[in-house]
């Protein structure tokens, strides 16, 4: 049996375990349903939701603003990254204010987000975007400066121009480092748009989980959660198929 095929197995297995104890205590009447729901209940509303085509329009409009969200703070962050690890002096000016405001509660701005760009979808994108843009630019700030400088160096000695430099050398060794933060800016992308959704919205999985919560439907809270945490999954494993693929060259880890 290979290594990975025994981690799914126990992981079905751990997850499946905690289910039935949840489902127990639920049934057994030692965790109230009307607080904690129960994984049967949650599963049938999970259907239902499909089945209905109720959920489709919310995953639509949070994927938009999740995505777009993304793409623009992978770009900006791999763009200030770049920046700052080629100008020294934009290095010096800027670094202790990127920290600064990257210390600032980002949940505390949102409902400024909202008055600033209104209840649509902008809002949400900026909330996304603000989120992923920290998270890749310190990922990709590291990746840059951690670039070998004995290669570039013999490039430099082999008379590569600045170009070949950049596309042959610095950006395939930050590679890593570039997954990295795109991997961990699904999640706060997400994240994002779910509290922008959260905080102001008449649409979207955010929307979905304020409306349940309010009416007292904890299985609709869980249920929605549910598909929030499979579109993650997804996600995560398209990103990391993406990186095997790319980063062949690098030795796997057994």
């Amino acid at each position: 049996m290979s290594d990975r095929l025994k981690t799914n197995i126990l992981r079905i297995l751990f997850v499946s375990t905690l289910l039935l104890i949840w489902e127990a205590l639920a049934h057994w009447g030692w965790a109230d349903p009307f607080y904690v729901s129960r994984p049967s209940s949650i599963l049938i509303d999970f259907k239902n939701l499909f089945a209905s085509c109720e959920i489709w329009p919310h995953i639509s409009i949070t994927m938009k603003a999740m995505l777009i969200g993304l793409f623009l703070g992978c770009a900006g962050g791999v763009i200030m990254a770049f920046v700052m690890a080629r100008f020294k002096m934009v290095e010096k000016i800027m670094d202790p204010l990127i920290v600064a405001i990257y210390g600032i509660p980002k949940l505390a701005l949102g409902p400024l987000f909202i008055l600033w760009f209104g209840l649509g979808i902008n809002s949400k994108i900026f909330l996304a975007f603000v989120w992923v843009f920290f998270i890749m630019y310190f990922n990709a700030y590291g990746g840059f400066k951690n670039v070998e400088p004995r290669l570039i160096n013999a490039a430099k000695l082999m008379g590569a121009s600045r170009a070949q430099i950049l596309f042959k050398i610095v950006l395939p060794s930050s590679l890593p480092w570039l997954f990295t933060g795109l991997r961990a800016g699904l999640g706060v992308a997400l994240l994002g748009a779910i509290v922008g959704e959260y905080i102001g919205s008449m649409a979207g999985l955010g929307h979905l989980v304020q409306y349940a919560g309010n009416m007292f439907n904890t299985t609709r809270v869980f249920s929605t959660i549910l598909v929030m945490t499979i579109l993650m999954m997804l996600m995560n494993e398209g990103v990391k198929y993406a990186e095997h693929r790319i980063l062949r060259w690098r030795p796997s880890e057994g």
